[in-house]
């Protein structure tokens, strides 16, 4: 009878381990999601606006061939570039897709040739290793650098 009772308990002790094992962590709710790309973009286009290229190369994503030299270069090379404090991010609208993956739809100011001007596009930021980075290919876009034609000009 003891050694029942005790496989019993042993059974019921695995059995609550495996539950808790099988487990994974709370999805985070997604104005924290919201929050945190939305920030990270701001300090993307930061990172931009300063010519830290080196350090934006490392917060981008991409699955071209595209080197760190190159994408320095065609930034460098550029029409626009994002505009100082306030004017760089505006009214920015994030759709989560799932904790490490949103899309943010915004208008960006940017400063280059000729007077400043506005522009709205779609930016696909992920999260990786805890980091989040924008897509290569969104910011060339937006500098005129890029072969995509997606932003919209806002007079």
């Amino acid at each position: 009878m003891k050694k029942l009772a005790l496989l019993l308990v042993l059974v019921v002790l695995l059995g609550a381990a495996g539950a808790a094992w099988g487990r994974t962590a709370a999805p985070r709710p997604a104005d924290e999601t919201s929050a945190e790309a939305e920030k990270a973009l701001g300090e993307i286009l930061e990172l931009w606006h300063e010519k830290k290229f080196d350090d934006l190369y490392d917060r981008t994503l991409s699955a071209g061939k595209l080197t760190r030299k190159g994408f320095a270069g065609k930034l460098a090379a550029a029409r626009h570039r994002p505009a100082c404090c306030w004017q760089m991010l505006q009214e920015a609208r994030v759709t989560v897709k799932n904790d490490d993956n949103v899309v943010i739809r915004a208008k960006i100011g940017l400063e280059g040739v000729g007077d400043g001007e506005y522009r709205t596009g779609t930016f696909k930021l992920r999260r990786v290793g805890g980091i989040w980075r924008a897509s290569r290919s969104d910011i060339l876009s937006l500098a005129g650098a890029g072969k995509k034609k997606r932003y919209t000009r806002n007079e």
